[in-house]
């Protein structure tokens, strides 16, 4: 434990010693809509126990969920990790740049997949065509990266 609470000790603090941490509170939103998002949103009987579907959709579907539960903790291990204090902060830029990445890899995917052929966002016995997703898929990933960003202009 460090003398602000539980969290690691901040990569650079404000003027009056807090921590701040906004930017990797806002990467930490990013995570949890990874980690809670794609198995709230496809365990139902629009995805993986909809009976059209057939096996290797599901398949792909668990696929999808886990890759999404798996960045997301990707993206928490690096938003808080701690690192070596080095006179640049090369290792904190690092990690956030990771963090970053990780944290907008489902999105990025989820937002490109209506390019394919024949793809759709919403099956049509639920409201389809449509796509959804994309405000929710830009909104986390806008969240990550602007949380991204304010990490690195603060250092």
């Amino acid at each position: 434990m460090t003398k602000f609470g539980s969290f690691p000790t901040p990569r650079h603090a404000t003027t009056n010693s807090q921590p701040e941490m906004l930017g990797r509170i806002l990467l930490t939103i990013d995570a949890a809509g990874l980690l809670l998002g794609a198995p709230i949103a496809d365990m139902n009987e629009t995805h993986q126990f909809n009976p059209r579907w057939p096996p290797h959709a599901k398949f792909h579907n668990g696929q999808t969920i886990t890759m999404s539960v798996f960045l997301g903790l990707l993206t928490l291990y690096y938003t808080w990790r701690p690192v070596p204090q080095d006179k640049a902060g090369a290792a904190a830029r690092d990690s956030l740049t990771v963090a970053v990445i990780c944290g907008s890899i489902y999105w990025l995917a989820g937002l490109l997949a209506v390019f394919f052929p024949e793809a759709e966002g919403l099956d049509p016995e639920f409201g389809g065509p449509g796509f959804p997703q994309a405000k929710i898929f830009t909104g986390f990933m806008g969240v990550g990266i602007a949380g991204y960003a304010y990490e690195m202009c603060a250092m």
